[in-house]
């Protein structure tokens, strides 16, 4: 009993030197974030370390294994069969990433053993999250509603990859990107439901009704049911592990950062100003993640629909002005999907650029969802799996092609040396002139949905390794909050791109988890599809 004692107190030396770890280097690093020193500034040094970390990481991530087996020659050539040259000499490849074929073998694999639920369980979801449907039981355990959890993911994918990695993917691909991105879209719903499901299914109600559930819980505890209980937890913790990495860089400095050039870019006085800016949205993250997702579920079940309702309808303005040239358009889209184009690195470079911007954006088959999906009011995880599908769905298949079309019809993508957000705003710009101020308040929007959201998904991954008290949570979320006064004050490029590997790294262990235990999902879903069909289930 002593021993077991001592112990005890010894892992809670460990976890509060650890907190005074993280406490203190968070403090060192946003104090003196703008300071320089004789040689480089703190921000140049830590690029600096980080560098050889993503490089590292990169290479494993980006690693073409299709070149490397001989199945594809990944050299990109012209129309006289000559290899094309970067501007730097080296000879320009069109590689398929690892992360990006691990990632689009889980959505066909899912689309397929789920036997295209994508498809014929699209209209249940609109029904469930209109609320047609009630639960079988009166009990409902869970924080928020159905449309309330879609609306948090939803906050996290639906951002600055939908303007800025969409200008990307048609101006490296061409406009036959736009349909790769809309069949990634497609393809992804079934990785959504896949693992959403499984969230719901495995997820932790502690004794006060909070809700932890995501891929650290069902790969755990599924492997275990299968029989694997070492990797299951192995795969738990490097996912969370991830994923805290993740919400500090991708879902956070990176908002941050473009949130504070868009708005400088506007309006050049503020240029000076980016801490100022970073103390002030951290102020208002800070006040809306403080009240978990209760609080996070009513602001982003308001946002979501404002910010995407505002982009949407100014793409229709645009693409109405133009609706003469919309035939053309979309011959455009399908006649460049399939075709063989050297300047954009052929076929295969047309479909990677599509399907990389897609999962990119959507994040389907990553995991992050499930977390905030977990947190629904249900008894039937298949529910919550269903209204997942509608993620993709909103996120890829109607605002990314929104972008796409805009981009397309106004022929901006032909325009040499811009890409990202910029030719997304001179896309719009062209058409309205007033409208980058528009799309200014749009990104920040989507920005700060973006950083309530993975503070949500952090928190839970957090809560999972360091445990799920007061003071540990409330811990993560100050961090969290430094680290948006970082992002909007400097360009630790290195340390953003590090970030967002661990955000791709994440699909790793997620989908193998996912393809094990698929069959458990594929019963249930027969299982409730049946007692629809029966009409067992209460609906008003």
């Amino acid at each position: 009993m002593k021993n077991k004692t001592t112990i005890k107190t010894i892992l809670k030396t460990i976890r509060m030197k650890k907190y005074l770890l993280f406490t203190a280097l968070i403090f060192s690093i946003s104090t003196e974030t703008l300071a320089q020193t004789e040689e480089m500034s703190v921000s140049e040094r830590i690029n600096r370390f980080f560098s050889p970390i993503v490089e590292v990481m990169a290479s494993v991530l980006f690693y073409d294994p299709f070149e490397a087996i001989g199945i594809y020659d990944a050299t990109v050539y012209d129309e006289n069969g000559k290899a094309v040259l970067n501007a730097d000499g080296s000879v320009k490849k069109q590689p398929i990433p690892l992360v990006v074929a691990w990632l689009i073998f889980g959505a066909i694999f899912f689309t397929i053993r789920m036997k295209f639920i994508n498809l014929r369980g699209l209209r249940h979801a609109f029904d469930l999250v209109r609320g047609k449907y009630k639960a079988e039981h009166s009990m409902h355990q869970g924080e928020v509603s159905h449309f309330q959890a879609l609306a948090t993911a939803l906050s996290a994918t639906v951002g600055l990859g939908n303007i800025a990695g969409v200008a990307v993917a048609v101006s490296l691909g061409g406009p036959g990107a736009t349909f790769w991105m809309i069949v990634a879209g497609f393809l992804g719903m079934t990785s959504k439901f896949t693992e959403c499901t499984l969230g719901v299914k495995y997820r932790h109600i502690d004794k006060k009704g909070r809700v932890f559930g995501g891929p650290m819980f069902y790969l755990k505890e599924g492997f275990a049911r299968i029989g694997f209980p070492q990797l299951g937890q192995a795969l738990s913790v490097i996912f969370a592990l991830l994923c805290i990495g993740g919400s500090f860089g991708g879902g956070n400095m990176f908002q941050a950062n473009q949130a504070f050039e868009m708005l400088a870019g506007q309006i050049p006085a503020l240029k000076p100003y980016g801490f100022e800016f970073g103390v002030i949205v951290a102020l208002m993250v800070g006040a809306v993640i403080i009240g978990g997702i209760r609080t996070i579920a009513r602001v982003t079940d308001k946002l979501v629909p404002l910010m995407c309702g505002i982009y949407v309808v100014a793409s229709l303005v645009i693409i109405g002005m133009n609706i003469s040239l919309l035939p053309k358009v979309c011959y455009l889209i399908l006649s460049s999907a399939f075709s063989n184009d050297a300047m954009y690195g052929g076929f295969v470079g047309v479909v990677v650029q599509g399907f990389r911007r897609a999962v990119f954006s959507n994040e389907a088959g990553v995991g992050s969802s499930s977390i905030a999906h977990s947190a629904v009011r249900t008894s039937e995880p298949i529910t919550e799996g269903l209204v997942a599908l509608l993620e993709p769905f909103i996120d890829t298949i109607v605002v990314c092609t929104m972008t796409a079309l805009v981009i397309i019809i106004t022929e901006m993508y032909k325009y040499q040396g811009v890409t990202g957000v910029q030719l997304t705003n001179m896309a719009f710009a062209s058409q309205i002139s007033w409208f980058p101020y528009v799309l200014t308040l749009t990104v920040f929007l989507f920005a700060f949905s973006t950083m309530i959201a993975w503070s949500y998904y952090g928190t839970i991954a957090w809560a999972y390794l360091f445990g799920k008290k007061k003071r540990s949570i409330v811990l993560y979320k100050i961090i969290f909050l430094c680290f948006i006064v970082i992002g909007s004050s400097t360009n630790m490029r290195a340390v953003i791109d590090f970030s967002d590997m661990m955000i791709l790294g994440m699909a790793f262990p997620n989908i193998l988890g996912l393809v094990l235990m698929s069959k458990e999902v594929y019963e249930d879903l027969e299982n409730y599809l049946a007692k629809v069909k029966s009409s067992s289930l209460n609906s008003r």
